[in-house]
C-alpha cells in the first residue's frame, strides 16, 4: 500500500512540476522544493545616435519637406489619374526652398507648438482645443475636423466618419512628418502621436497614412536602405488595412518592374483609383478623377522613394509626376530621403538660398527656432521611452535609444466604423476656443 501511495504521490508532484519527492533516512517520504531555474530576461537593446548627427538629419528632414512641396506645388491636382508629362515638371530654383506658406508644413507646427507648451503627455482634448484655435485656411479632413471641434465635438469624434466624411483623406499623412522627426528610432512615439493628433481629423486609413510616414522617418535616422525604411513604416499600421495592402502591392510591383515606374503607376491606378472597392470612403466619389484618398497618395510617396534610388531630384520628380496631390507626396518622400542623407551632405541647391529669418505662416517659428523646438522635444521623447544621453570618448553627447517593437493602433475602416466615443467639450473647454468660426 505504501509503494502504491508513493507512486501516486510521485506522479502528482511530477504533474504539478513544482516539487520532487525525496526519501530520507528511516524511509519517511518527504517533499523538498524543486530548484526552478530563473526566467531568462531579455536585456533591452539600444541604438546609439550622436546628438549632433540627429540634429543634422532632422534639419535635412525639414528641408526635404520644403523642397518637395515647393517643387511640386505648381502641379497640385492638375493631373488626376494621369502621369504628369516630363515637360510639365517645374524647374528647380534655389529660392524655391523658402516655403513658409504651405499647409503641408505649418499645420504640423501647430502640433509641435502644443507639444512644446504641454509636453508629450498632453491630452487629446488640449490638442483639439489648440487645433480649433488655428486661424489658417484648411481643406478636406482638416477643415471638417476643425469645424467639428469648434462646434464642440471633441476628439476622437471630430475625426470619426459619422461626423467627418473626409476621414480617409490625406490630411494627417501630409502633416505627420514631425512625429518621426522628434522620435528617432522610436516608432511607438510616432504611433502614439498619430492617435493624439491624427484623430483630430482622420480615422482608419486616413490615420494609418500618417503613422506610416512617421514610422519611416523614425527609422530613417538609422537606416539608408529605402525598402527597409518603408517596411519599418508598414510595421506601424495594421496588416489587415487597405493602406497596408496598397504599400505592400507597391513594393511587389516595384520588384516586378524595377526599371519601369510608369508600369507600376498603371497597376496602382487600376487597383486603387479605378476600383471602387478601394474608394469606399472617397470624399469625391469612386468615379471621380480627383482622388485625395490617403492610400493612393501614400503609394506615390513610396514610388518616389523606390524609383528615385536615393537621388534627391529623381525622388521628388517621380513622386510629383505620379499626379493627384503632387506637392504633398514629394514633400513626404523627400523628407524621408533627406533625413537619411543629413543636412551637411545635401546638394547646395537645396540650402544655399534658405531664409533663416522669416517665420512659417501662423507659427512662432523661423527655421532655426523650428530646429530648437525639435531638439527640446526629442530629449523628452528619448527619456520618456527609457533612453538616455551619454558622452562618448571625445566628450560628445550621444542618444542611447531603446529598440522598440511597433504596436499599431486598432484596426478600423471608415466604411464600417466602430462606435463613436460620444466626446464633447465641456463649457469650460469651449470657452478656451476663441477662434472665429461656427460653434
Amino acid at each position: 500500500m505504501y509503494k502504491l501511495f508513493s507512486v501516486l504521490l510521485t506522479c502528482l508532484f511530477f504533474l504539478m512540476g513544482s516539487y520532487v519527492p525525496t526519501v530520507h533516512a528511516g524511509n519517511s517520504p518527504q517533499t523538498a522544493p524543486k530548484k526552478i531555474p530563473p526566467i531568462a530576461v531579455q536585456p533591452t537593446k539600444f541604438r546609439r545616435l550622436p546628438v549632433k548627427e540627429y540634429v543634422d538629419k532632422m534639419k535635412a528632414g525639414w528641408i526635404g519637406q520644403m523642397a518637395g512641396v515647393g517643387w511640386g506645388w505648381p502641379t497640385e491636382f492638375k493631373w488626376n489619374g494621369k502621369i504628369i508629362p516630363p515637360d510639365k515638371m517645374p524647374k528647380w530654383k534655389p529660392q524655391t526652398i523658402n516655403q513658409f506658406d504651405q499647409d503641408d508644413i505649418y499645420v504640423e507646427m501647430t502640433f509641435l507648438r502644443t507639444l512644446e507648451l504641454y509636453g508629450l503627455d498632453v491630452s487629446i482634448r488640449q490638442a483639439g482645443i489648440d487645433f480649433a484655435n488655428s486661424r489658417y485656411k484648411l481643406w478636406h479632413a482638416n477643415k471638417a475636423g476643425r469645424k467639428n471641434l469648434r462646434r464642440g465635438i471633441a476628439p476622437p469624434d471630430s475625426g470619426h466618419p459619422q461626423f467627418n466624411n473626409h476621414a480617409d483623406d490625406i490630411d494627417y499623412q501630409i502633416e505627420a512628418d514631425y512625429s518621426g522627426l522628434i522620435a528617432p528610432g522610436l516608432p511607438n512615439v510616432a504611433i502614439e502621436l498619430g492617435d493624439k493628433f491624427g484623430r483630430l481629423m482622420n480615422y482608419g486609413d486616413g490615420l494609418y497614412g500618417g503613422q506610416f510616414v512617421g514610422g519611416m522617418y523614425a527609422e530613417a535616422f538609422f537606416e539608408n536602405d529605402i525598402e527597409k525604411i518603408i517596411r519599418a513604416g508598414m510595421k506601424c499600421i495594421p496588416r489587415g488595412s487597405q493602406y497596408y495592402e496598397c504599400i505592400s502591392d507597391t513594393l511587389k510591383w516595384h520588384k516586378q518592374n524595377p526599371n519601369d515606374w510608369e508600369k507600376t503607376w498603371n497597376l496602382i491606378n487600376k487597383k486603387y483609383h479605378k476600383n471602387a472597392d478601394y474608394r469606399r470612403f472617397s470624399c469625391s466619389g469612386a468615379a471621380s478623377d480627383f482622388n485625395i484618398d490617403a492610400k493612393i497618395n501614400g503609394a506615390y510617396i513610396v514610388m518616389g522613394l523606390l524609383y528615385g534610388k536615393g537621388d534627391p531630384d529623381d525622388t521628388i520628380i517621380i513622386s510629383t509626376r505620379c499626379g493627384q496631390d503632387s506637392d504633398c507626396n514629394p514633400s513626404n518622400a523627400a523628407g524621408v530621403l533627406f533625413t537619411t542623407i543629413g543636412f551637411a551632405r545635401l546638394p547646395d541647391k537645396f540650402k544655399s538660398a534658405l531664409n533663416l529669418q522669416d517665420k512659417f505662416s501662423h507659427t512662432p517659428y523661423n527655421f532655426p527656432m523650428l530646429i530648437k523646438v525639435c531638439e527640446k522635444l526629442v530629449h523628452q521623447a528619448v527619456a520618456r521611452a527609457g533612453g538616455r544621453i551619454e558622452k562618448d570618448a571625445g566628450g560628445k553627447e550621444v542618444f542611447v535609444i531603446p529598440v522598440q517593437t511597433p504596436r499599431p493602433s486598432r484596426f478600423e475602416q471608415c466604411w464600417e466604423p466602430g462606435p463613436v466615443a460620444n466626446s464633447n467639450f465641456t463649457k469650460a473647454e469651449m470657452a478656451k476656443i476663441t477662434a472665429t468660426g461656427p460653434k
